[in-house]
């Protein structure tokens, strides 16, 4: 069996979000200031193997006890944007969500109630004194929330094959306030097609996700992990985020044959990778 600290960890995908170091209290501007010089930063693997090494004791650790200080770093145009992981606070609000995702039975062997509710009641303390938290970074596993796609343009993708040592990757970056544009015409026309519906509600949410950063920051989808359980093929022929804009933009003018297709397209592309992870 390969160890914690080698094995590629897959299916994660991620929407970040990567602000100006202006856009922090000026400790915390210094950190991340000196923080961006390092050599040396961690990956999104290194985040995720932390996480498993964490559940192996016994009791398992859901959730790490001090706050992560690692962050994603990118410079643009000579400005620097850091996306901080807050770990700790992603681990907490990920627990709420794993009923959903797993039967009572595995949920209960691999984090038994006891420890899932000590979790709970830590974070809601936390909570009091820090109302206001937010992360930087959402996940979704086996999947990209189809609302994500929305924020980006097909133009804006990147795809590289990998080579060697180098994994394949898949990803979009897009300034804030294009984001937030998109988001915003996508609900008026949803709403004036459809009135209500998870597309609707899953643009709401990140919608004012999105309104709690600093409007010069950039926002990132990345498939992550996914690119690692998907046929190389196939992630090079995925332009998703393509089919979205032009379903949308069918429903705009009144053609619902046209947005049919487009997300029929959708439908069959996200149904494989559902297939596959059924098959895990």
């Amino acid at each position: 069996m390969p160890k914690v600290s080698s094995v590629i960890v897959p299916y994660a995908t991620y929407l970040r979000v990567y602000e100006p170091l202006a856009a922090f209290p000026e400790a915390e501007r210094d950190h991340w200031a000196r923080y961006a010089r390092r050599p040396d930063r961690p990956t999104y693997q290194d985040e995720l193997r932390r996480a498993l090494a964490d559940l192996l004791p016994t009791p398992p650790v859901p959730v790490p006890v001090h706050e992560s200080s690692d962050a994603f770093v990118l410079e643009v145009d000579g400005v620097v944007c850091v996306c901080p992981w807050r770990t700790r606070l992603r681990g907490w609000q990920a627990l709420g969500d794993l009923a959903e995702e797993l039967p009572p039975p595995v949920l209960d062997a691999v984090l038994p109630p006891v420890v899932r509710r000590q979790a709970t009641q830590d974070y809601e303390r936390w909570l009091t004194r820090n109302p206001d938290a937010r992360p930087w970074i959402r996940t979704s596993t086996w999947q990209v929330p189809l609302h994500w796609f929305v924020l980006v343009a097909d133009e804006e993708r990147r795809f590289d094959k990998g080579s060697g040592d180098i994994p394949p990757m898949l990803r979009y970056r897009t300034p804030m306030v294009q984001a937030r544009r998109r988001v915003a015409r996508a609900l008026r026309t949803l709403r004036d097609a459809i009135d209500e519906g998870p597309l609707i509600d899953g643009l709401m949410d990140v919608g004012r996700w999105l309104e709690e950063f600093h409007p010069r920051s950039l926002v990132e989808l990345d498939y992550g992990g996914l690119v690692h359980a998907l046929p190389a093929g196939e992630l090079e022929d995925d332009h998703s985020a393509a089919d979205v804009a032009e379903g949308i933009a069918a429903l705009r003018q009144g053609d619902g044959e046209a947005a049919g297709e487009a997300y029929g397209r959708l439908v069959e592309r996200w149904r494989s990778v559902r297939d596959r992870r059924s098959a895990n």
